[in-house]
């Protein structure tokens, strides 16, 4: 617990804002993280106990230290623009030094990489800044191994201590790149999957009708017309439906009650249609239902069930209970690609159904 309690502390005090105005927090605690890193790097005593004894070594180490942890207390201060620049001349002169020290083969210049990787996060817009920034670490790296990969270092060093070198300023490397691209990564994938979401959102909002949550019409024509181009020989079935005396009912009970009883309807139409059908409200008190690949006796069944179940649906208003009856004109597809008929078919059955009686299936 009290580990915890040191760590939230910590935790806390890296993700303090600056107090310069305007200035994005992110980018002062990303190189918060960074500093600490280098000099946590710089005070490991297993990896470079031999080198900070070397001549020159220590003064290059108690440098950096200093350097880096005055850039870590600056970023509570300063504009982040100007901590970078900081940043960046401390790393350049430690790349230098350290090189020019222990030689080529240690891999310090390979640091380049985190400044080119930073800087296009520390500046969104500024494109020109980026281009000459990341240019000149070009040049500057180039110029490094001319002038440094055949030179003899200044202090000589083992093999062990080489690739004990080698290894940690890789891993130091990699872990500050991941460390940029995580932070300033995260809430891009963040947003862009909110934007996902969101466009998911607005497509089933498109396509849905708000008060029964079925699809609507234009979603249904659009399947109908996805249906005829694959339907072959497969069947397809449509049924325009109609809820029998509705509008008595609004007039009754008042239209909360209508609507109640739209949503009774479009919750069995849900559960009946789910497995590999369509339901959707046409307009008003109609609903259209699709049966894609299904011949007409197997729809007209269905339609047997579905009809059973509406005609079991009890919405109360004030204590009274309102039961409801459905006509169903039910209408197959002639494969003459074109969809408007069995449409009009469909309702033409419905129209004859509401004229004979009224709860029925016409097919």
């Amino acid at each position: 617990m009290y580990l915890w309690d040191l760590w939230s502390r910590f935790t806390e005090f890296i993700g303090k804002d600056t107090q310069a105005e305007n200035e994005s927090k992110k980018t002062a605690v990303v190189i918060r993280i960074l500093t600490l890193s280098f000099i946590a790097y710089l005070l490991i005593p297993t990896v470079f106990i031999n080198v900070i004894s070397a001549k020159g070594g220590f003064v290059l180490y108690l440098v950096a230290l200093l350097a880096f942890g005055g850039i870590f207390a600056s970023t509570y201060k300063f504009r982040t623009l100007g901590i970078f620049t900081a940043l960046s001349v401390a790393m350049i002169i430690w790349i230098i030094s350290f090189i020019y020290l222990f030689g080529w083969d240690v891999g310090v210049q390979h640091y380049l990489m985190v400044l080119l990787v930073l800087v296009f996060f520390v500046q969104y817009n500024n494109l020109r800044f980026k281009a000459l920034f990341a240019t000149g670490l070009c040049i500057f790296r180039i110029a490094l191994y001319y002038i440094f990969c055949n030179s003899e270092s200044l202090v000589k060093i083992s093999n062990r201590e080489n690739d004990s070198l080698q290894m940690i300023n890789t891993i130091v490397i990699f872990w500050s790149i991941s460390v940029i691209s995580y932070i300033y990564g995260r809430d891009s994938q963040e947003l862009e999957s909110k934007l996902i979401a969101y466009n998911e959102e607005l497509k089933v909002m498109a396509n849905t009708d708000k008060l029964t949550s079925l699809y609507n019409r234009r979603k249904a024509l659009e399947y109908i017309e996805e249906c005829c181009k694959n339907s072959r020989d497969k069947g397809l079935c449509v049924c325009i439906c109609d809820i029998d005396f509705f509008k008595k009912v609004n007039d009754t009970y008042g239209h909360d009650a209508g609507d109640k009883v739209l949503q009774a309807i479009g919750k069995v139409f849900r559960q009946e249609m789910k497995e590999k059908y369509m339901a959707a409200r046409w307009g008003g008190e109609e609903f259209l239902l699709i049966f894609p690949e299904t011949n007409g006796d197997s729809a007209f069944i269905k339609l047997c069930e579905i009809r059973r179940k509406i005609k079991d649906i009890v919405v109360t208003k004030d204590d009274v209970e309102i039961r409801i009856t459905m006509t169903f004109g039910l209408a197959k597809y002639d494969y003459s690609g074109n969809y408007e008929s069995m449409l009009t078919n469909a309702d033409q059955k419905l129209y004859r159904g509401k004229k004979d009686g009224r709860d029925r299936i016409v097919y």
